[in-house]
């Protein structure tokens, strides 16, 4: 028995007249991201994807879960296809609905009849498949108010569908719609977690990383690569670029007051990340900050932090607590790699009083003690681009 997935648009749908855009950027992604799986027909029709796999040993559990973390997908379902021929709709449903009925007390049926030559109207169409489910399950009734499994019947151009629920998508919008963005990735929670947020509104992610050997280890590095690799399952491509951060540090300690450290040590990072982000065509900067949960993320830090850029900083994280964090990190699965005990660069020489309300007049005038200019060209010509699939 054929089987496929239908795919059900969400805020796409609310779009005016380049709402084809987005629908073909949504149908590429899908093309893109199923490919390592196997050979696939996808086409839209009538606000609906299908995606028809064409080789027979196709694993569909695989498909699903892949088709789950594509943003722009409100709902999915799995469906059987079969003739416009109401004896084989009938037939195909209790074949391929066996199992979910094996656990339901209660079902019901619903038509769309998208193909109006279609001979049976859908109040008919369910009549029929409904009567013939309740003599093929007979311990199943019917319910209408609120069954246990709800078995949809679509008569479209192409073919009849039977599926039964949807399945909930990974909503949001595709994948380079919105633009591109670099987002500064360090090994922790929250930073990923931003990344998966900016990427649903339809960013394309560039990653830097700081790592400062030796008090940062590869084993450091090596995490980052892996919470990328899972955000990378809902965003699809990012490059990772890493900074030799260890001069830099180095140089504030010997050169800063302590308490200013942790201010100027960002600052550089978001100079160094807008050279990388305007190499890279991206109009905007992502940090997985949330206001007050540190020093450095206190309003007057994050004001002096800015400052060093000239491009927009997203914050997706800014209003949200720890908990709130941790419980998006365990939906998308970086949560355990995150908490693994290799610290990053912003661990290291971290001042025993940091300034909470730094001045910016105060800040600039620590920093100006340092080679700024050369300390950001020689770490921009020490970067290494490493591919996350």
């Amino acid at each position: 028995m054929k089987e496929i997935i239908l795919i059900k648009l969400g805020e796409i749908v609310l779009k005016g007249l380049n709402r084809r855009n987005f629908e073909d950027s949504l149908v590429k992604n899908l093309k893109r991201r199923l490919a390592k799986i196997g050979n696939f027909q996808v086409k839209i029709s009538q606000s609906t994807i299908s995606v028809d796999p064409m080789d027979e040993d196709i694993d569909m559990d695989e498909v699903a879960d892949c088709v789950s973390r594509v943003f722009g997908i409100a709902a999915f379902a799995r469906a059987c296809v079969t003739e416009k021929d109401l004896d084989k709709i009938k037939e195909a449903a209790g074949e391929y609905l066996a199992e979910a009925f094996e656990d339901a007390r209660t079902f019901k049926v619903e038509a769309k009849r998208s193909d109006k030559k279609f001979p049976y109207k859908s109040p008919e169409i369910c009549m029929e498949v409904g009567g013939y489910l309740a003599e093929k399950f007979p311990d199943v009734s019917v319910d209408v108010h609120n069954p246990d499994v709800t078995v949809t019947v679509e008569i479209r151009d192409f073919g009849a569908y039977i599926r039964a629920g949807l399945i909930r998508g990974a909503g949001g919008i595709p994948v380079g719609t919105g633009g591109k963005a670099c987002v500064l990735i360090s090994g922790g929670i929250d930073s990923p977690v931003a990344s998966y947020m900016m990427a649903k509104r339809g960013l394309e992610l560039t990653a830097v990383h700081f790592a400062s050997p030796p008090y940062t280890s590869e084993r450091a590095e090596e995490k980052v690569v892996e919470l990328l690799h899972r955000v990378a399952k809902y965003s699809g491509r990012i490059k990772m670029y890493t900074v030799p951060f260890t001069e830099i540090q180095e140089q504030i300690r010997e050169k800063c007051k302590e308490d200013y450290f942790t201010i100027i040590m960002r600052r550089f990072m978001m100079q160094i990340a807008e050279r990388v982000a305007r190499k890279n065509d991206c109009h905007a900067l992502i940090t997985g900050e949330s206001l007050g949960q540190v020093a450095s993320q206190t309003l007057m830090a994050i004001g002096c932090t800015d400052s060093a850029c000239n491009m927009p900083v997203f914050r997706p994280l800014i209003g949200m607590d720890k908990e709130e964090i941790i419980s998006v990190s365990r939906k998308i699965d970086t949560f355990d790699v995150s908490i693994q005990p290799y610290e990053d660069c912003c661990t290291v020489f971290t001042p025993k009083h940091p300034k909470t309300k730094p001045v910016l007049e105060e800040v600039i005038r620590e920093q100006d003690k340092l080679d700024c200019e050369g300390l950001v060209e020689r770490a921009a010509e020490g970067v290494k681009l490493t591919i996350i699939e």
